[in-house]
Order: structure tokens, then sequence, then C-alpha cells
């Protein structure tokens, strides 16, 4: 749009602010012109990639989206501003559970429910004035996007990093589907929120672990640029643990049975063995002991099996546990243990076998209790462990005499308190005096040197179960031929399309409705042309947007996944914003498929995005919103009751980015107010666009080029709501100025509106392109390089101290308006006039109100 600038008639006095109107108009002119598209080879600008977390189409938008979308505008918006190229992308993460559930429940496609929502949504996101580029909107459910997911599955495949193996997995008796570990919240489902059960089945999985050092060491590249808080819960998922792998032999069993232990160093306190009741080690244990511990170990097993691990793992929760009548022996000492079956232990956790050492363990402490089993204490934690190593004194058959004698008051037998502290080694051999270091270190050498074990890391993390059994999810490329063979689909095949739903049964049911597409699934083994079956299962949908920053980059190639030479020029991404429940999740997929990727040598970086932006919830009345409490706020009805502009103001101010906001105290009332003052300050500007400014009021041209100074530094540390504030300041600084004797035709008056219109861009721009309009500029402020403050209006203004002896005005001072308490005490005490004042009396007491008051009291 290169049209006139807008009637100044438009505003009379008084007039009301328009909101729909302004939309309206700037939207038609933002249509027309697209101002938003990232600019290509030929823009030599510096570039950014500015990119929101992409929303799923469950229906329209809600306020968390709107907070979210605003967060991206504002920081897309702000580096057009300083001269960058600027890609600021949108489509949708449009597979998954709520789509197929909701199309069973209305007995419709899938796909019709979930592009309704997308075209509404669009719509939604059009209405709010978000500076996207819609040239590179993307659905990850056209086969023009999953075509990709496959290439990338046969990637990894190719790579040994896709493989499938039959194992226990997390399973949905609801959505009928199996879940990754992080899909599963407090032992229930995400989506629909049913109690998680394990079930063995055989599934395809993503190596993540091959990757687990990296995704945890390469965290400190992230440092100060990612919330800590996020930070810190991959380091807790990842879990890293580091000691020794030691092998026990079984009673009756010709292979060893291999155990993690973090704590090798105890191992003379072990007095017992714990498998995980859901492992095959203990199935395999249970079947070579009498029909009576079967039938024991069975009964248990049942139970097990209805509880989740969240709950297994809770730290006050009963000891249960059934004995297995077989012995496990201590490789260091010959010592016979027990071995029993307790659920505190996982299947997936090592090797799915622990050596209990309760004296030093609070679980297996507490376990020992419940089931009367030996407690041995093999470190004295009353020990000091710095200094030289305590002399022990030996008898004559060298053993220690009375070592741990400071550990009577801490007994965990009579305590029920696990010693779990540093300390030095007692009842240990040769480890005997050792610190804990130490000795972790000597009974490494001793395993290995014997045989018997080695040094070891283990991981709480585990690798990504990608198999979904459900119709709406990009179709594993894999092919089962008769003989057992599973090889990948042809590239030239590719994509491998989802059926029509005509004739499906979508209804749950253990397995994919996929494998009831007969004609579908049936085709040909590519090596002999013999018939063959497709794989039935879909993928996790977490794949999709694993990598979805990338396709971005080339969204309408048919060639490639996405080009490397624009890899290259926008990657990673530069500022990521997005709520914090995707810390986990979505953030660590994507930063393994990154890795995998850069080793492929497909891309040049190692972590997706650089900076991460994490914004609260919008809630109401304390509570979050949801359908079921009723206390909904619909994205859709704010907008047509306020306008995207004061939406957008409103949300801004209200506090910080990643506080949670309570609508209930949102004003956008005030919001309203204050976009119809900006407005009306642009139309009372009475000065030409060539006006000198520097002719101007004086303090309203230092306030200007103070927030000048200030905004970018305030935005790049994502206080929003500090600069919505300073914008307030400035209109009210320049209505103040209008109202005087100097009035509109003020120079100063027309460098302020110019700059209220250009920062006012980041949060309400329809409003911001009226002002620029009326200002008498042609579109787009969007677009407008901001100005940088003359930094002679940025001296300090001085301002005059009061210096009391003894409550009475002794001498006043010129200082800083930002002087420090301790340099106007200091300034006070040198003053000559002060001097003469105390005229050598003793100080006794100093108030100081930096930059006013300096208050002297005397000894008397």
């Amino acid at each position: 749009m290169t049209g006139n600038p807008t009637d100044r008639a438009a505003l009379p006095e008084n007039s009301a602010f328009d909101a729909h109107a302004i939309q309206a108009r700037w939207q038609r002119a933002w249509a027309d012109a697209d101002p938003f598209r990232a600019g290509g080879d030929a823009d030599t600008r510096p570039r950014k990639y500015v990119l929101a977390m992409f929303p799923y189409p469950s229906g329209d938008l809600h306020m968390g989206h709107a907070e979210n979308y605003l967060y991206s505008d504002i920081v897309a918006r702000f580096w057009r501003h300083r001269g960058y190229n600027v890609l600021h992308p949108i489509g949708w993460d449009s597979f998954g559970l709520p789509a197929e559930n909701a199309a069973i429940k209305r007995g419709a496609d899938p796909r019709a429910w979930t592009y309704d929502n997308i075209a509404q949504q669009k719509s939604s996101l059009h209405e709010y004035g978000v500076s996207f580029d819609w040239s590179r909107v993307l659905h990850t459910s056209d086969p023009e996007y999953y075509t990709w997911n496959q290439w990338l599955f046969q990637k990894l495949h190719e790579k040994g990093l896709a493989y499938r193996k039959e194992s226990p997995v997390n399973w949905c008796p609801n959505d009928q589907t199996v879940l990754a570990n992080e899909q599963v919240v407090d032992g229930h489902c995400e989506r629909c929120g049913f109690e998680v059960v394990k079930k063995k089945l055989t599934q395809w999985y993503f190596k993540i672990t091959d990757y687990a050092d990296r995704l945890l060491d390469d965290l400190n590249q992230l440092e100060g640029f990612w919330p800590q808080k996020v930070i810190q819960m991959q380091r807790n998922w990842i879990g890293r643990s580091v000691g020794a792998d030691i092998d026990f032999a079984i009673e009756g069993r010709d292979e060893k049975v291999t155990v993690f232990s973090t704590r090798p160093d105890t191992l003379h306190g072990a007095t017992f063995m714990v498998v995980a009741p859901d492992s095959d080690l203990a199935a395999e244990l249970a079947a070579g002991s009498s029909a009576e511990v079967q039938k024991r170990f069975g009964d248990y097993l049942q139970t097990v099996q209805k509880t989740s691990e969240i709950d297994r793992q809770t730290a006050d929760r009963p000891k249960t546990g059934v004995f297995l009548d077989r012995y496990a022996v201590n490789p260091i000492n010959g010592e016979r243990l027990p071995i029993w079956a307790a659920d505190y232990v996982l299947a997936d956790y090592g090797h799915g076998a622990v050596m209990a050492v309760p004296a030093h363990d609070q679980r297996d402490l507490d376990f020992a209790r419940a089931f009367d089993l030996p407690v041995r204490v093999v470190v004295d934690t009353t020990a000091p462990v710095t200094g030289a190593m305590p002399v022990i004194e030996l008898d004559d058959d060298g053993v220690p005499i009375d070592p741990g004698a400071g550990l009577d008051d801490v007994d965990p037998v009579r305590t029920g308190i696990a010693l779990t502290g540093d300390g030095r080694m007692i009842n240990s051999g040769a480890l005997d005096g050792l610190s804990k270091r130490n000795a972790i270190a000597r009974a490494i050498e001793q395993l290995e040197a014997s045989g018997t074990g080695r040094g070891a890391k283990t991981y709480r993390l585990r690798d990504w179960l990608i198999s979904r059994q459900r119709f709406w999810g990009t179709p594993i490329p894999m092919v089962h031929t008769d003989d057992g063979r599973i090889l990948p689909v042809p590239a030239d095949q590719l994509p491998v399309q989802l059926p029509s739903v005509d004739g499906l049964d979508l209804t749950p049911k253990g397995t994919s409705p996929l494998g009831g597409a007969t004609e579908w699934v049936t085709t040909t083994d590519p090596e002999t042309g013999e018939p063959a079956r497709r794989d039935p299962d879909t993928m996790d949908t977490f794949v999709d947007s694993s990598w979805y920053f990338l396709r971005f980059l080339s969204p309408n190639d048919p060639t490639q996944a996405f080009a490397a030479r624009e890899a290259d020029k926008w990657g990673p991404v530069d500022f990521y914003i997005g709520g914090v429940e995707h810390a986990i999740l979505h953030l660590l997929y994507a930063r393994f498929i990154t890795k995998a990727l850069f080793d492929m040598g497909l891309v040049e970086f190692t972590e997706p995005f650089s900076s991460l932006i994490n914004q609260g919830m919008v809630i109401l009345d304390g509570a979050k919103m949801s359908k079921s409490k009723g206390n909904l706020v619909l994205f859709q009805d704010e907008l047509e009751a306020h306008g995207a502009d004061v939406l957008r103001v409103a949300l801004a101010f209200a506090g910080p980015v990643e506080d949670d906001k309570d609508w209930a105290d949102v004003s956008t009332t005030g919001a309203a107010k204050f976009l119809a003052r900006a407005l009306r300050i642009a139309a009372d500007v009475d000065s030409e666009t060539d006006v000198v400014w520097a002719e101007g009021d004086a303090g309203l041209r230092r306030v200007t080029h103070r927030v000048w100074a200030d905004v970018p530094g305030l935005v790049e540390q994502t206080k929003f709501n500090v600069v919505v504030a300073r914008l307030m300041e400035l209109v009210n600084a320049t209505r103040k100025v209008i109202d005087s004797g100097a009035g509109a035709g003020d120079p100063a008056v027309r460098e302020a509106a110019e700059a209220i219109a250009m920062v006012l861009d980041l949060f309400a721009p329809h409003s911001a392109e009226e002002m620029w309009s009326l200002l008498g500029y042609q579109p787009f402020v969007g677009l407008a390089v901001w100005r940088q403050p003359d930094p002679t209006l940025l001296v300090e203004e001085s301002v005059t101290a009061v210096v009391q002896i003894d409550g009475k005005v002794r001498g006043t001072l010129s200082v800083s308006a930002k002087i420090s308490a301790d340099e106007l005490e200091a300034r006070a005490r040198a003053d000559e006039k002060v001097v003469r004042a105390l005229n050598g009396r003793e100080i006794a007491r100093a108030v100081v109100r930096a930059p006013k008051v300096v208050s002297f009291t005397t000894a008397r």
C-alpha cells in the first residue's frame, strides 16, 4: 500500500478509539503488500530467525496463544526496526490424538476437523496482527511435510538410530496406544488423563541414549540464553550417573547378573539384592524356584503392573516385595545375598537389578527394616574427610579396633535414617580409612583387576519410543516380509500416504487402524517382489515438531527436507518462544534430531535454539483455565469485544513475560484509553515532516531520547511491560507540551509522536500504522528503522541536595540525579559550608536519602 496519509478529520476532538475500523484498514494494507516476508539472497541485511512454538489445531486459539504470539511478534518487529532481515514463520502441528479422537466422536475424517480448525486459527492470527511470513506456512499433516518425516526416519535407521525391540511400554488403556516416558504425567496419559499401565510390545525406537552425554554436556552452551529452570529440568531428565557395572554370580544360573552402582565402594555393605518384578530376570529367577514362590511372585507382579512408575518411585511409599528363594554371590567377599523382587526398582534403570546397601541408601534401609534384613555400616559419616587419613589401630589379627565408634548415635537400624553423607570407609577390608571419592576409584580398580566389574555410566534417559497405534500420524516407512526381514520403503515410493478413512474403524482397540486397511497395508518386498505388509503404526507427533524449524527454511521445496545453504544462512533459531511445559518433551527431541543431522553433515550447528523465552500462563481468578471448570476466556470473544491492539497492549503491560497473568486483573479499559491518547497526539501534531527537531522543547526531547536509549535493552531483556510503561510516560509528557503554550506545532512534539508510533508498533501495530499515516508518512512503520538517541540529550540532569545538621539546613549541593548514597554523604562531609557549621563537632549519625537529603546528627 502506498496511499495517502489518513485523513485527520477521521479523528475529531474527543473521538472514541475505533479499534476495529483501524484494524480492518491496516490488515487490508498488509494483505496487499505482504511487508513481513523475509528477504531473499539479494537482501544484504543481517538476519534474525524468530520462531514461536507452532499451535495444535484443537479448536480456535486461546489466551495462552494470544500471549505466545504477542511475544514472538514483539521480538520479530523489534529486530526489523533494528535493521535486520527477520524470518518469522507460522505453521500447524496438525497430526495427533485430539484430532483423531474428535473425528471418532463425530464419525468424521480427522482431516476435515483438523483443516477446519486451522482455517479458524489462521483467521484469528491475521486478525491479531502478527507479522508472520505467510509465504512459508506448513502443516505437518500434509504429505508434502510428512514425506520428509519418513525420509528422516530412514536416515536415522540407516545410521542405526532407529530400531525395533520388544520391551515393557507405557500403555494408555483409553487411547489404546503406547506413550513415551515423557508423555506420562504423574502416572497418567498427558492427553486424556487415563492411568497408564505397563504392557510388553514390539515397537520402534529412536536411539536418543547414544546422544545422552552430548545432550547433557551441551547444555553448558545454553547457560544464560535459556531459562535456568529449563536447563535444570533437562539435566535431571537425562540423569547421568557415574559408577561401576558389577558382575554378580547367581547360584544355579550360568550367566552372571550385572548391577550398576554409583557406590561400588560400599560393596562390603551389600546385604541383599533387589530385582525389578517386571523384568525378564525376575521372571526367570522365580521360574527356577518352588511353585509356592512362583505363585507369590505372579500375584505380586499383577499388583505391580497396575502401579505407575511415578508411584513406585515415591520415597514415602511402604516397601513391598517377594523373596525369590534365590541367592547372588558378592564378588568382593563371597557372601550369599538373598534376591528379592521389589517394585521400587525399575526394569529400565541400569540392568533392572540393584545391590542393596541398606545402611547407606534410604529406600534399601526402608525395605530392610520392613523385611528384617541385615544392615551393615561401611561408611563412618562421623569421621572427618579432610586432612590426612586417620590412624587406625589393628589387633593381632590385623582387624581394626573399634572402627566407627562414633556411629552409635546415628545407627540407621535404630534411627531409620540411612547414612548418606561423606565419611571414611570401615568394615571394608583394603578400603578402610579411605574417603568416599578415593574408595570409589579404588573399588573400581579392584573390580577391574579381578574381572568382576568395570567403570560405567547410566542414565535416567531412555530411548525415544515413537510407535503409535493410531491412524492420524505419519506412517512408518518400513515393509515387513514373510520371512521376517524389515526393509525401508524405496525412496522413490515416498511418501507412504495415509489411506482414506472410508471403511476404516478408527476406534482405539490396541492395534493400529491402518492394519485394517487391507489394500493399503498390502505391498511387495522391495528386494524380491513377493507379497509383504506395510508397518501399520504411525510416528509419535513429537517427530513432526523435532525438526519443523528447518522445514520453514524451504517449505515449498519438493526435492529436499531443507536446503543446506538456507540452514547455514538462518540456523539455528535465534529466539524461540513458548511455554515451559515443553521443557523436556519437545526441546529434548529437537536437540537430539539436530545433533543427529549435524553428524550426518546436513547442518552446521549442534543446538537448534540459541535463545529460549518461556512465558507464563494466562489464568482466571487464580486458577488455570479449562472447559471442565467453566472458566475459559475465549480469544475470539476478546478480539471481538476489544480489538487486537487493546488485547496486545493489555497483555504486554500485565506483568513480566515469565509470570502468570490473571485475566481478571488485566486492564483492557486502560489499554484502550492509552491507545486513544496516543492516536490523538498524532492527529494533533501541527508541524511538517521536515521540521528541525533541535529547536523543540528541551525537556520533552530528553524524555524522547531517553526512550530511544533505554527501550532496546529493555526489549532484549524481555521487559516488555516496562517498555509499555515508558511509552505511557512519553505520551503523558507529549500531551503536557501540546496543552502548554508551545502547542502541537512544537517540533519536539512531532519528534516524540514519531517515536511513540515506532515503538508502539511492537505492541499495537494497527494503531502504530494509523499514527504513522496521520503524521504524514507512507506505510509501513513496521519497516522503519529506529532512530539513535542524541547523546547530548542523555546527560543526567542535576538536582539540589539539602544538607541538614541537627535538623537545620546548613547547605545545598548540586549533584547528579543518580548519585549514590555513599558519594552524596562524602560530598556533604567535605562541603565548606557544612564543615564551618559543624565547627569541630563529631557527627554521631548520618541519614542519607540520595539524591535529595543528607541529615547529620552531632554528638552533644
